[in-house]
């Protein structure tokens, strides 16, 4: 008979913790800087078993109609887990933005031949590219971009409750189509890039055509390297207005995914 009655109260202890956990580990496992393979599993998860128990006072009621070895508790669980990774996706944005912009810059310059493993990705990547997502990395926390994305996804909590319906088809296209500001802000960040090396190849094009006895391959190779370094040093000037515009382009977005508003979050 005790067993018999402690059951329920197990039961609803379990679900009471299990689905907010899936939501806050499928966030760490997609998040920017937590999700890369310098980051343990073992770490994320005891991170986001604290943050649940962090967030078990400020949670709404979960519907106890719903059990958590049935169907509709795996499709909870599902949509828990996809709701998390794709508010952590979201930030992955701001990260490959820059990350597309370094590559784009070294690929104009002829930078990509130094390339370097990625720790997050672990493919070979352009070091200018790999650069930006060192300098990404360490703006985001110095702005505190971490725990703003922490607070939106206790918020989540009460926009999207634990239910099986509660992450719709319109949410997750609104996160795919997304990606087009991340291409957006890559070519506003490489751009000036892109098109002084444009002018440097135009002019070793006509060059050529006036003095073919010049060795353009080992000459402009060279320049367009050096080109390339002067450039990229400009165009760091406006770093934190490019980063200021995609952070406020990706926390607005991510308030509409989750259905807030983003005043009085920054």
């Amino acid at each position: 008979m005790g067993i018999n009655f402690l059951e329920p109260l197990m039961l609803e202890a379990l679900d009471s913790v299990m689905w907010p956990f899936c939501r806050i580990a499928g966030f760490f496992m997609a998040a920017m800087a937590f999700s890369g393979a310098t980051v343990p599993a073992r770490v994320r998860a005891l991170l986001s078993l604290a943050l649940t128990f962090c967030f078990l006072p400020s949670i709404p009621a979960i519907n106890s109609e719903i059990q958590a070895f049935s169907t509709l508790g795996i499709i909870t669980t599902l949509s828990q887990v996809i709701i998390g990774a794709g508010l952590g996706f979201m930030t992955q944005y701001i990260a490959q933005c820059f990350v597309l912009a370094g590559q784009a810059v070294a690929m104009q310059t002829g930078l990509g031949f130094a390339s370097l493993v990625d720790p997050v990705s672990g493919t070979n990547a352009p070091v200018v590219g790999q650069f930006f997502t060192v300098l990404t990395t360490l703006v985001f926390f110095a702005v505190d971009g971490h725990l703003v994305f922490i607070r939106l996804l206790l918020l989540s909590f009460e926009t999207l409750p634990i239910a099986p319906g509660a992450f719709t088809p319109p949410h997750l296209s609104a996160i795919i189509y997304f990606g087009a500001t991340m291409f957006q802000c890559a070519l506003s960040m490489s751009i000036s890039a892109i098109c002084a090396l444009l002018v440097v190849n135009f002019t070793f094009g006509v060059m050529t055509r006036a003095a073919p006895q010049l060795n353009v391959f080992s000459m402009g190779f060279a320049i367009s390297m050096t080109v390339g370094l002067f450039v990229l040093m400009i165009s760091l000037n406006s770093y934190m207005a490019n980063f200021t515009i995609a952070i406020n382009s990706l926390m607005s977005s991510t308030c509409t995914l989750i259905g807030t508003s983003c005043e009085g979050i920054f």
